[in-house]
């Protein structure tokens, strides 16, 4: 095995481990919360060392605020579509599909952010005043184009990213209430399409949306 095979085998391993610690911990913030939280409870849900755990993250904090930002990138990567779509048609439709998939695929996640913001943000106050901050205005600016060249309402850009953000989020935070009324079931594949088309056709339909 030569060097560059060796510095990739262990970069391999490295991703492979804050992969694995990274979902751990997602799961360990959303049921126990920042505070009640501990690194050996997180080493324990992802079978590793405790020593292993703080050679990849030696803080509890930093930990924490990794999970927030990945939920939180994921987020931003969904809202792409918002950059190169015709219209809201197009791109708040994507938007709703992709922020459904991410309630549906990591629901822990969006369970870690909600609960940071219920608590006022003690961790990630900075990250909403800036980074949050920046990208709202970003999509706010795109949606007030939508509405001056007559594709959609003169609705308020800022409630209607609430709106979104709270139905789509619905799914993954209070996915034991859905799942109670769905018979104690999760949702199946169908379920969820239909429940991404249903979304869509409330919200586009809602916000008078048309075709570019």
């Amino acid at each position: 095995m030569n060097d560059e095979t060796r510095t990739n085998s262990r970069k391999d391993r490295r991703r492979e481990s804050e992969k694995l610690i990274l979902q751990a911990a997602e799961k360990v913030f959303s049921e126990a919360g920042f505070g009640g939280a501990t690194m050996q409870l997180i080493a324990d849900v992802a079978g590793l060392p405790k020593a292993n755990l703080h050679y990849y993250f030696p803080t509890k904090e930093g930990l924490y605020r990794q999970v927030v930002q990945k939920i939180f990138l994921d987020w931003l990567k969904a809202a792409d579509v918002f950059d190169n779509a015709d219209g809201p048609i197009e791109g708040l439709g994507a938007y709703i599909d992709a922020k459904m998939e991410i309630s549906r695929r990591h629901p822990e996640g969006s369970k870690v952010w909600a609960s940071e913001v219920m608590h006022q943000a003690p961790v990630i106050q900075d990250y909403l005043e800036t980074t949050l901050t920046e990208w709202t205005d970003g999509r706010i600016a795109v949606i007030e184009r939508w509405i001056e060249q007559g594709l959609m309402d003169p609705v308020d850009p800022r409630h209607l990213l609430y709106m979104l953000w709270a139905t789509t989020q619905h799914y993954a935070d209070f996915n034991h209430q859905i799942e109670t009324l769905n018979g104690g079931a999760p949702l199946s594949d169908a379920q969820w399409e239909a429940a991404k088309q249903s979304v869509k056709q409330i919200i586009l339909r809602g916000i008078g949306a048309t075709p570019a």
